[in-house]
């Protein structure tokens, strides 16, 4: 069996058949030992190990990229493989899929993995109350049974020619099934690393698990620790004086004191992450049509890349597509900063001018306060008067993301643009955080299900592309910029040639792929 990138995947159309097997590549120069000390943003006080309420690199690096295993991994190089399945195929239309599971896999209190952990871990996501925002990925499946002990069967509701992809989702880790409140509680997983210690928005230590299904493959650090420090400023200190051996989210202001030092290099790659300004479509003003394209050309988006990311990353096309998906639209233009625009779209909407409100903070993303200042400034030609509100950091994704009409915020991006829609578009899925629905474009919700089940290549580009141009001329989102993940690690750490563009610090899973110089 061999692994398939997901080109390979979307264009053989799901064909009945094994579609992917595990294969972690060896890594000749990798070598056990030592300690990996990561200085992480995007904790809160909040955090648990229930992967339902993960949305920032803290949890996600610390649960799918350490404590816990998934059914499927997207590699560094976009390659699908399997974690804890080893091969899957599917019906001929895409609804129904088989998975094989690993033998021989333990949890860490020492239970056997089998088909009723993947069966109970997912249904978790569709129980009543459950805000998971991988509901949308369970809530498609129709009928989960076990075939064996080792086997699964998923039944769809439409086909879907990505599925293998969505089981990736960093949400839908596996825990013991009859035993997961005790699995949330204390974090007990079957990833290679098992938890020393755990406060939540402060630290996390992990210890490597011996005997393990990817041992020689994966996981050359004896133990983690993972330090929130939200502040930029803090993490970047923290990695001059050598308190930690890796960040996230450098601040480009001062990337030239880490480029000065010896000790540590940058590393930078483009992917599909972008910011974002998304308002709530359901609430006035922002349910007008026209005074959303009016906030549209009051962005100057390149002065936005120029100032902002300092040219690490491109200029957005309000749609959450990006360069490294298959269908991102190259050719289609983003809309263009015109204050007389604005206004023309203001007076349409019966307005002369617009006061509202932006809340931001750079919790949502780095320089989202800057950014905001900079939409203020842009925006006044054109009548729209934005109040800029700073908001704390701690709690903002509990307390401003998703409450309030106006605010900043983050998307890593996906690695299929259903996946993406599916995630943030598709109407009543939790983290639509513009309430996009049937109210704003019926078509666009048709297209969504069309092009899911879509397994000709060709038909799938221009179902897509409609949907990218829909969301650039009347969408809730404004997505002003793409940005490029940029990070910086000690030179005692090695790391593979190809890193994760997926999420940051290699999709997350920076414990597992790196190792001690």
């Amino acid at each position: 069996m061999t692994t398939i990138s997901r080109r390979g995947l979307l264009t053989t159309g799901a064909a009945a058949g094994v579609l992917a097997a595990s294969g972690l590549p060896l890594r000749a120069a990798a070598k056990r030992g030592g300690r990996l000390r990561a200085g992480l943003g995007g904790a809160n006080t909040s955090d648990s190990w229930d992967g339902r309420t993960h949305s920032d690199l803290f949890m996600i690096a610390s649960a799918q990229g350490a404590v816990f295993d998934g059914l499927t991994e997207i590699q560094a190089d976009g390659t699908l493989v399997g974690e804890l399945a080893t091969d899957w195929e599917a019906s001929s239309d895409a609804k129904t899929w088989t998975f094989n599971l690993r033998q021989g896999v333990t949890f860490h209190n020492g239970k056997a993995f089998g088909a009723d952990d993947v069966i109970e871990s997912l249904q978790l996501h569709v129980a009543e109350g459950a805000k998971s925002a991988a509901k949308p990925i369970v809530s498609a499946i129709t009928e989960m049974k076990k075939i064996t002990d080792h086997q699964v069967q998923f039944v769809l509701e439409n086909g879907n020619a990505d599925f293998p992809y969505l089981m990736s989702d960093y949400h839908l880790l596996m825990y013991p099934a009859g035993q997961i409140e005790e699995a949330i509680a204390n974090g007990i997983g079957t990833g290679m690393y098992k938890v020393k210690s755990f406060n939540p928005g402060v630290r996390m230590v992990a210890t490597r698990v011996d005997s393990h299904y990817k041992d020689g493959k994966a996981g050359w650090f004896d133990e983690i620790e993972y330090i929130a420090i939200n502040d930029n400023t803090a993490r970047m200190n923290a990695l001059l004086t050598g308190q930690v051996d890796a960040i996230n989210r450098i601040d480009f202001k001062t990337e030239a004191l880490l480029k000065a030092n010896p000790n540590v290099r940058i590393q930078e790659v483009t992917g599909n992450q972008h910011y974002t300004f998304p308002m709530l479509t359901d609430v006035a003003p922002f349910n007008d049509v026209n005074v959303r394209r009016a906030l549209k050309h009051g962005i100057n988006r390149q002065e936005m890349v120029d100032k902002v990311l300092l040219g690490h990353g491109a200029v957005g096309k309000d749609t959450p597509i990006g360069p490294a998906n298959q269908y991102f639209a190259h050719d289609m233009e983003a809309p263009a900063y015109d204050p007389d625009k604005a206004k023309f779209y203001l007076k349409e909407a019966g307005l002369d001018s617009i006061n509202i409100d932006l809340s931001a903070s750079n919790a949502a993303f780095e320089g989202a306060v800057d950014a905001a200042q900079l939409y203020q400034a842009s925006a006044k030609p054109g009548g729209i008067n934005i109040n800029v509100v700073q908001e704390p950091a701690d709690g903002y994704w509990s307390n401003v993301w998703l409450k309030k009409g106006f605010c900043a915020c983050y998307w890593s991006g996906r690695a299929t643009e259903d996946w993406m829609f599916s995630t943030a578009y598709e109407a009543g899925v939790p983290w639509n955080d513009s309430q996009w629905d049937e109210k704003d474009s019926a078509r666009f919700q048709e297209l969504l299900i069309t092009a899911r089940a879509e397994l000709d290549s060709n038909k799938r580009r221009d179902q897509y592309t409609e949907m990218q141009q829909i969301l650039r001329d009347d969408g809730g989102v404004l997505v002003p910029m793409f940005a490029n993940y940029v990070q910086a690690v000690s030179n005692k750490i090695a790391t593979a040639d190809t890193v994760g563009n997926l999420w940051q610090m290699d999709n997350a899973r920076m414990a597992e792929r790196w190792w001690n110089a």
